[in-house]
C-alpha cells in the first residue's frame, strides 16, 4: 500500500490496517455555532485563461491544523496562497468569489495587503532563510513594520518567537552567526519563527517538511500541534500520514475541485465519497 510504503520510508510505524492510516490524535471538533476564522464561497481561481480553482467553498475554524491533501497539480497551493494574496504577484491571475477571514472580505480594494500578510503568515516549502545572522532574520519583520520601540524590546520579541518555533535552546549563544549555517530542519524552524515575530493570527505552511530528514520532520509536526493553540494553521501535505498526525480537519481536492472536507479521523476512516476514498487508501495518486 502507498501507505505503509510512505511510512516504512520515513521511518514511521507501518499503518494498521489494510486501507488507511489510523490518526494519532483525536481531531478536535469545531463548535458548529462558532465564526470560523477563514470563510471562503465560491472560489473560482484563472491563471490567465486557465481556472485551476472550480468553486471551492470552505470554512476553517480557529486554533485547528486544517490539512490540504490531494494529487500535485490539484490546486491545494494555489488556494493555500489566496488566503494571503501571494497569487497576487503572479501576472494574469484573477479570482471569483470571495475570502473572508474575520468576516472581511480581502479582495475588498480597501484591503492593505502588506497588513493582510502580516496577519496571514506564510512558510514555503523550502526553507528560504535570509543571507543574515539568525537574530536579523527573525527581527527583520519587527523592523520594517516598526513593531517595536527599543533595542531591548525587539531582542526580547526575537527570544519569544525562537521559543515559540522551539529553537531557542539550540541558537542562544550564536544568535549573530549566519542563517544558513543552520541545518534544514533548523533553517524551517528559523522560517517559522521570523513569520511568527510579527505576531500573525493564521500560519499558512506549503509542504514544510517535504526536504526535511525524519527527526527534524518529526520536530516540525510537534511544532505544528503545539502552535495551534494560539495560531489557525493551514498546511498543505502530500504524506497523508503527516495529514492524519497532524490535523483535526482535512480538505481533499482533486482537479481545482473541494472534493470533502470533514475532521480528519471520518476522512481517512470513513468519507463520504468514493473519490476520497480511493485516495487515501492508495488506489491512485
Amino acid at each position: 500500500m502507498l501507505l505503509n510504503a510512505e511510512a516504512a520510508k520515513a521511518g514511521q510505524p507501518r499503518a494498521p490496517g489494510a486501507d488507511s492510516p489510523a490518526p494519532a490524535r483525536e481531531s478536535v471538533v469545531p463548535n458548529p455555532e462558532s465564526d470560523p476564522k477563514i470563510a471562503v464561497a465560491g472560489l473560482n481561481f484563472y491563471y490567465g485563461p486557465n481556472r485551476v480553482l472550480d468553486g471551492v467553498t470552505l470554512k476553517i475554524h480557529p486554533n485547528q491544523v486544517t490539512a490540504l491533501i490531494g494529487p500535485s497539480g490539484c490546486g491545494k497551493s494555489t488556494f493555500l496562497r489566496s488566503l494571503n494574496r501571494m497569487n497576487d504577484i503572479v501576472p494574469g491571475t484573477r479570482v471569483e468569489g470571495s475570502i473572508l477571514i474575520d468576516g472581511q472580505d480581502i479582495y475588498a480594494p480597501s484591503v492593505d495587503v502588506v497588513d493582510l500578510r502580516r496577519r496571514v503568515g506564510m512558510v514555503f516549502q523550502k526553507s528560504n532563510p535570509f543571507p543574515k545572522s539568525i537574530f536579523e532574520n527573525v527581527a527583520y519583520g519587527l523592523r520594517i513594520n516598526r513593531m517595536t520601540r527599543s533595542r531591548e524590546e525587539l531582542g526580547g520579541r526575537v527570544e519569544a518567537s525562537l521559543k515559540a518555533a522551539a529553537l531557542w535552546d539550540e541558537v542562544r549563544d550564536r544568535l549573530h552567526a549566519s542563517a544558513l549555517s543552520l541545518s534544514g530542519g533548523q533553517q524551517q524552524r528559523l522560517c517559522i519563527a521570523r513569520a511568527l515575530a510579527v505576531e500573525p493570527e493564521i500560519l499558512l505552511m506549503d509542504e514544510p517538511a517535504s526536504a526535511l530528514d525524519p527527526i527534524a520532520t518529526q520536530r516540525i509536526e510537534e511544532l505544528v500541534y503545539q502552535l495551534k493553540d494560539r495560531y489557525t494553521i493551514v498546511i498543505v501535505t502530500h504524506n497523508m500520514q503527516q495529514a492524519a498526525r497532524v490535523s483535526d480537519v482535512t480538505a481533499f481536492f482533486w482537479l481545482g475541485k473541494l472534493i470533502e472536507s470533514d475532521l480528519t479521523n471520518k476522512i481517512f476512516t470513513a468519507p463520504a465519497e468514493k473519490l476520497t476514498e480511493d485516495y487515501v487508501t492508495g488506489r491512485f495518486g
